[in-house]
Formats: structure tokens, sequence, C-alpha cells
């Protein structure tokens, strides 16, 4: 297996694992958080809440290899900077995303601890809500980057290549948006679309590239 063949692997097993965590979260319809859904679900299956939010922390660092192997994908491809700087900002994004979790492992405590879990929600906005706009807004500026060196280089073709960046900043844009419809549904279904398009054009390269090595005269194979 080629480097470029366990990319598209671990590019297409990402989007897999958001959209598993996300699903398994208990539903919040409406705003995020809100901190009477919040309890009552602690309450109602305490197990479930705190292994939902460790499957969101693992999913960032699968997100982090994806993103990873994607910058590699490109560099190859021509890219010289855009996506460099946008893997740095992504893995800032991904990281500050994954504190989020954590946070909510604090309602979770006061639930064991007998206390209010909806004010202990409540209270940990003041660092919730910076949190998740620095790390959004991180994730989104390095999304652009990974957009743009697509476009400039052409990897995935003209209409591949638009569809994929457009779900990419749709993807980003998503988790900055405090909205259960578009944390838990919009955003794996974007990431699905942008990661599996470039997980595709990944392992498709490699498949060209190993075409062309088996048919290369022999003499030419030893130059």
């Amino acid at each position: 297996m080629t480097k470029h063949n366990a990319g598209a692997a671990a590019t297409a097993v990402a989007p897999i694992m958001l959209a598993g965590a996300l699903l398994w979260h208990p539903p919040i319809p409406g705003r995020l958080p809100d901190s009477a859904a919040v309890a009552g679900h602690i309450a109602e299956n305490p197990v479930v809440w705190g292994l939902a939010h460790i499957a969101l922390a693992v999913a960032s660092a699968f997100l982090i290899v994806a993103f990873a192997a994607i910058h590699g994908f490109l560099r190859d491809a021509g890219d010289r900077w855009l996506s460099a700087a946008g893997f740095s900002l992504i893995v800032l994004g991904s990281l500050g995303y994954a504190l989020l979790p954590g946070m909510e492992f604090g309602p979770l405590a006061a639930h064991e601890a007998g206390a209010d879990a909806g004010a202990v929600q409540d209270a940990l906005m003041t660092w919730f809500t910076p949190v998740l706009l620095i790390s959004g807004v991180a994730f989104v500026l390095g999304a652009a980057g990974f957009a743009a060196a697509i476009k400039r280089t052409g990897a995935l073709g003209r209409t591949e290549g638009t569809i994929a960046a457009l779900a990419l900043m749709v993807f980003a844009a998503s988790r900055i948006i405090p909205i259960g419809i578009v944390q838990f549904y919009a955003q794996p279904l974007a990431a699905a679309v942008a990661l599996w398009l470039i997980a595709s054009a990944m392992w498709a390269s490699t498949a060209t590239r190993q075409h062309r090595t088996s048919t290369r005269p022999p003499e030419e194979a030893r130059l």
C-alpha cells in the first residue's frame, strides 16, 4: 500500500468516525447547548453521554490525520504553501473543538455527584462559547487554505474539485453554528461529501501512477 493509498483510507474513514460520534450523541434540537436537554439526557443515560463525547474527541484526531494526508497529496500535486498553512489552522481548530466534549463532562460529573447538571452547563458557557468560536474560525480559515489548494492544483478535476471545495467550506462553517440540525446532520454530511471526493482522487492518483510504471518500457524504467 502506497502513502496515498493509506492517506485515502484515512481520509475516507474520518467522516465515518465523525458521523458515528455525532449520531451517537443524544439529540438536542434548536440552539446548543440547551441546559435542560443536556441535564435530561445525562440523567437518562450518563454512560452514553460520556462515551459519545469521547468518540467526538477521537473523531477530531482522525480529522487531523486525514488533513495531514490531504496536505501530502496536494503538495505532490504542486501546492506550495496553501495546504501547509491550512493544515496548521486545521490542527488548531480540531484541538480546540476536542476541548468542547471535555467540557461536557462537567455536567456529567455534577450529575454523578448529585449536583445540578443544568446549572453546571450554564456556568460552562463562559468558557464554551469562546473556545467554540476560536476553534471554529481557525478551522474555517484552514479549510479555506485547502479549498484554494484543491482549486489551484486541479488535483480533483474541475467539477469534483469545485464540489469538494464548497463542501469543505460548508463542513467547516457548520462547526461554528450552534444549532442542533447543523451540528449533528449538516456537518457530517458535508464532511462526507468533501473528504470522500478527495479520498477517491487520492486513490485514483495512485492507481494512475502504478499503471504508468507498469506500462513503461523496461529501458525507460531503468533510467
